[in-house]
């Protein structure tokens, strides 16, 4: 096997079901949870907004996405779709 096709299938399997964003995971995001604690459970977000102390954050794993806004650092609105 060429090192180019070792290189890509490393990172086809590194990137493969490594997604932590899951129903089970999301099940346990909760009002008042840290924002740090979400990251732990879901990863990073792809983008967040931040308007006077409110922060707005979206994740994605193909068709599945999560909301959640934030306020100090705080979960206090979450939305979520199609996660499995």
């Amino acid at each position: 096997m060429s090192k180019k096709y070792l290189v890509l299938t490393v990172s086809l399997l590194l990137f493969s079901g490594c997604s932590e964003l899951t129903k089970e995971n999301y099940d346990k995001i909760k009002t008042g949870m840290h924002y740090d604690e979400v990251v732990q459970l879901i990863g990073k977000p792809e983008e967040c907004s931040d308007t006077l102390g409110l922060s707005s954050c979206k994740w994605k794993n193909g068709k599945a996405d999560v909301k959640i806004s934030f306020i100090s650092n705080q979960v206090t609105l979450i939305s979520g779709r199609q996660l499995k």
